[in-house]
């Protein structure tokens, strides 16, 4: 759909001039500045296809609303039914990097972030990217995906990481889920967080392990990042986000490969989930994974 034809649909601008250019950064959506006499407001379009990637859009717009209530995720102003185009509050300031977020600051403001996206009203549905990992695989097989050759050959260590990674789990609570630095921006006062199509109920630690991960945080940053959520020094807890950072990376490899078959975006995807997957394998391989595995797993 045009985003011209979408923008007509829309009753908040109904009869008012408008004007309309592309946001980069979707990968899965097309985004859109509206301008309408002076204001400002951002029109989400959903991608091709997206239904193989598990993403359900009344998940997604029940979540973005949950989410707005915390004062973190933007407004929904106008949800048009069938089309599923959103119309969504424009938050004035600068889009995160990776750069950015590793400011010293920033593990604390992200904390902040966290704690208050943590106790919106409870999201829709659940999110378990164990369980996304097998609908993803099916989807490999039911479309002739081409993933990485030895992906499958790892799927037991990923079994043994679920088993680690439950045993100190956290209450259910609503989680992002994707959490790509250019989900974060900066309005001033709060790090606000947007773009909710994978969130769901999920154990904490995955959306610190998540972030850290898209973050490039080395192990100082991400002790910060977990010291200021939980408010002390928590090894154990440490060790389940790095465990859920590698996860992320062995999950979004097979988002990655179904998007190279299905996606009309001009995007390297081919790239971007060999080069998850390259760096899930250095994990997968080195001391760090039975390490963590153990810290996850202490009872003491």
């Amino acid at each position: 759909m045009q985003a011209d034809e979408a923008a007509s649909h829309v009753s908040l601008w109904s009869g008012r001039q408008v004007r309309i250019s592309a946001l980069s950064g979707g990968l899965t959506n097309e985004n859109y500045l509206v301008e309408v006499e002076g204001a400002r407001y951002v029109m989400r379009l959903p991608g091709q296809s997206t239904e193989l990637l598990s993403i359900d859009r009344e998940n997604e717009v029940y979540n973005t609303k949950a989410a707005a209530t915390t004062g973190i995720g933007p407004q929904v102003l106008e949800h048009v039914a069938g089309l599923d185009v959103m119309v969504l509050e424009f938050i004035p300031g600068p889009t995160m990097s990776a750069q950015s977020l590793k400011a010293a600051e920033m593990p604390a403001r992200m904390a902040q972030s966290f704690h208050r996206l943590h106790s919106a009203p409870r999201f829709l549905q659940d999110f378990n990217m164990f369980r996304l990992i097998e609908s993803y695989l099916r989807i490999v097989e039911d479309h002739q995906v081409t993933i990485p050759s030895d992906y499958r050959k790892w799927l037991p260590a990923v079994r043994d990481i679920e088993g680690a990674v439950g045993l100190a789990a956290l209450p259910a609570t609503p989680c992002h889920n994707d959490l790509l630095c250019e989900n974060f921006i900066d309005d001033g006062t709060a790090l606000r967080i947007v773009d909710y199509e994978l969130s769901g109920n999920n154990d904490p630690c995955f959306d610190l392990g998540n972030t850290a991960q898209e973050a490039e945080f080395g192990q100082e940053l991400r002790a910060a990042l977990c010291e200021a959520y939980f408010g002390r020094r928590d090894p154990r807890q440490l060790a389940r986000m790095n465990l859920f950072a590698l996860m992320s990376d062995v999950g979004w490899t097979l988002w990655g490969a179904i998007q190279a078959k299905i996606s009309a975006v001009d995007f390297d995807f081919v790239g971007y989930y060999t080069g998850r997957w390259e760096r899930a394998l250095r994990v997968l391989g080195s001391p760090d994974l039975r390490r963590w595995m153990t810290e996850a797993a202490n009872l003491t």
